[in-house]
């Protein structure tokens, strides 16, 4: 094999995606991709990448989303780069092969598994954190050894117009391409067979992926959103659940997919808890929120009209319900009086939008709560351990958190799993390396000794010393 990979002449905008996706698998097929030393130069190379071109990400997201900052470098530009660094630093260790026992029958021997890569993989980003949702999985992909093709989500398109620019910059698109387009470019690349896709997004479209996915037979990787609830216990510090919920739920104005959708609060102090959501709302974002740096917006006038028929369809409004359609802007929004069947209480709502559910007992928010879909995060409020033990142990979720909102991405080794309508498999550190790759088992043999036990004819003495010798425990 040559030591130095070839160069491309063609850009990946130049080519078809049944070009990139053959060139690619051209590549992977030349061995390049397998060598530790090779991903973690490509990793290196993905963190300089992004930190050259953050403040073109930063305008990208503010154009796309209006986020300030802050949330852009703490949930997408941050992200990705901590992302990178903790694969770098566990690398050698993820890949390191496995040895395993074996049965005295293959002794002398040696049995071993070790984690390839998976070859071609395709990644589809999402808007509402179009930096975390692409180049995120792709830190994984990378480590894995794959070659990849990303499709940023058009939905956000000065965001992805930064990411393929950036991925234009740092890598050959015979390794790593990004592609931008529509739909049509989607079902395009969909088309192709690749070895893996991870999508991120809505239910609808990955009922599409997984039918295209089907034809291949290829597996997938799906990072759905879904309802969260926030249940606020009567023993909880209902000021600091407040204030923790409304950071949470109105960060990046509602757009995410581990926000708390709504609160179930016992119905004597659920005019305390909105009194305190208004309190903290002000406080973050002052009397007209509108005005303020900190609030981002809705990212097209799409969902911004779907939020407005969420909302006028959905109980009544205590705080905010005002929206600015020439700005994208929806005001920070609390709503009471909410019944179960409203619309605002069967999609992932994805947006400012907070209704706030009265309860009498914990049994019955409980049994309330396990009728519906499985969440991604089960989010409890209490300091009662005697009830967060209860709670954890009768809801069922994808994760738990406790007495905080939205901060399980700011732990990296925590993996993010999907199962039922939140998705299938996982993300970030560990899972998302164990994603992108498949376990290769090895038993190697020595040719002496050559035992005869295993031969016919099989004596009776020969079947007892089979049967000692397959109990063999193994370690």
């Amino acid at each position: 094999m040559p030591t130095t990979p070839p160069i491309s002449s063609a850009t990946d905008a130049s080519l078809s995606p049944a070009a990139v996706v053959a060139t690619q698998r051209d590549f992977f097929k030349l061995g390049y991709t397998r060598d530790v030393d090779y991903r973690l130069r490509r990793l290196q190379d993905l963190h300089r990448a992004i930190s050259e071109q953050q403040d073109r990400l930063f305008e990208a997201l503010a154009r796309d989303l209006g986020k300030p900052r802050l949330e852009a470098a703490v949930a997408e530009v941050d992200f990705c780069l901590r992302q990178i660094e903790q694969a770098i630093a566990q690398l050698r260790r993820w890949s390191r092969p496995r040895r395993l026992g074996l049965s005295p029958l293959l002794w002398p021997g040696i049995g071993r598994v070790s984690w390839q890569p998976l070859g071609v993989v395709l990644i589809m980003g999402a808007w509402n954190y179009p930096a975390q949702t692409t180049l995120g999985p792709l830190v994984g992909a990378i480590a894995a050894g794959n070659c990849v093709i990303l499709k940023p989500s058009e939905v956000a398109p000065h965001s992805a117009r930064a990411i393929a620019d950036l991925i234009r910059r740092a890598f050959d698109p015979m390794y790593v391409a990004a592609i931008e387009g529509g739909v049509n470019v989607s079902q395009t690349l969909l088309e192709e067979r690749f070895d893996h896709i991870f999508y991120t997004g809505g239910s609808t479209v990955a009922k599409v992926v997984m039918a295209y996915a089907a034809k291949h037979l290829t597996p997938v990787t799906l990072e759905l959103g879904s309802q969260n609830p926030c249940l606020i216990d009567r023993s909880a510090n209902l000021a600091i659940a407040a204030r923790r919920i409304a950071w949470g739920k109105f960060f990046n104005a509602g757009q995410s997919g581990l926000a708390p959708d709504y609160a179930l609060v016992p119905r004597e102090q659920s005019a305390m808890f909105v009194q305190l959501l208004g309190e903290a709302i002000g406080a973050f974002f002052g009397p007209t929120p509108s005005t303020s740096p900190d609030f981002a917006r809705i990212v097209n006038h799409h969902h911004l009209e779907r939020l407005t028929r969420l909302q006028s369809g959905s109980g009544r409004v205590a705080i905010g319900g005002d929206h600015d359609p020439a700005n994208r802007y929806f005001a920070p929004t609390v709503l009471e009086n909410v019944h179960w069947d409203d619309p605002v209480m069967q999609e992932a709502i994805f947006g400012p939008i907070l209704p706030v559910l009265p309860y009498d007992d914990l049994d019955g928010a409980v049994t309330r709560l396990s009728g519906r879909p499985r969440p991604s995060v089960f989010y409890l409020f209490a300091r009662d351990r005697s009830v967060i033990t209860t709670l954890k142990r009768e809801t069922v979720s994808n994760s738990v958190c406790i007495n905080d909102v939205l901060v399980q991405p700011t732990v990296p080794p925590l993996p993010l799993e999907g199962l039922g309508v939140r998705g299938l498999g996982g993300d970030r550190g560990w899972a998302s390396f164990a994603a992108f790759s498949y376990p290769r088992s090895l038993v190697w043999r020595s040719a002496r000794p050559d035992w005869p036990w295993r031969y016919a004819p099989h004596s009776p003495q020969k079947l007892t010393w089979l049967d000692r010798l397959l109990r063999w425990p193994i370690g």
